[in-house]
């Protein structure tokens, strides 16, 4: 298992191997927050990289959101890009030290980018991390699952077996508006916390 943990994903952004990397939000999570009314609620969007997704939100009139990394290189970018967004909701640490809690977290490419050996501590912490009736929603990869990544891919059957033992499956399937990149490759959910 590689030791990903947070010089080997400074080193990536340093030598711009960040291939995750799309450059904008993307169009399955814009059409998630489109339709999002309440701008009071507190977003949490882990694993955030350069956080395009933040950028978003936060044009939109939504104040009330964190965006954590283990790697300060892609907060620093997110900081340059955003000048005005609080230095008190740019979180630099590991996701499994955060202590607080949100109403929504947004998954894009996090998951994929753990090791499988951590998928339950990650469901674990997602749910210690929302409030009831807090959504965890986003994308996974749907592609076959190997020792090769990151990114780590997983099944829709592996990921009902993990998920369903903590939360309740509103959606989990195969994304309509996927990236050109991505198509056929993504699921699409929102997993509700009890």
């Amino acid at each position: 298992m590689n030791q990903m943990n947070k010089t080997y994903w400074e080193e990536r952004y340093d030598a711009h191997k960040t291939g995750w990397n799309i450059g904008y939000v993307s169009t399955p999570l814009k059409t998630y927050i489109d339709q999002l009314e309440d701008k009071s609620i507190k977003i949490l969007i882990p694993g955030a990289g350069n956080s395009y997704e933040a950028e978003y939100l936060w044009h939109k009139g939504f104040k009330n959101v964190y965006v954590l990394d283990i790697a300060a290189h892609p907060l620093n970018n997110f900081k340059h890009r955003v000048p005005e967004f609080p230095q008190n909701q740019l979180l630099n640490l590991d996701f499994f030290e955060l202590s607080d809690s949100f109403d929504l977290i947004i998954e894009q490419t996090f998951f994929c980018a753990l090791h499988p050996s951590l998928r339950l501590k990650y469901a674990q912490q997602m749910h210690q991390l929302l409030k009831p009736n807090g959504k965890l929603i986003g994308l996974l990869f749907q592609m076959e699952l190997t020792e090769d990544g990151p990114p780590f891919g997983g099944s829709i059957s592996e990921y009902q077996s993990l998920f369903k033992q903590i939360f309740s499956i509103k959606v989990l399937e195969p994304s309509i508006n996927s990236i050109k990149e991505r198509q056929g490759n993504e699921l699409f959910f929102i997993f509700e916390n009890p």
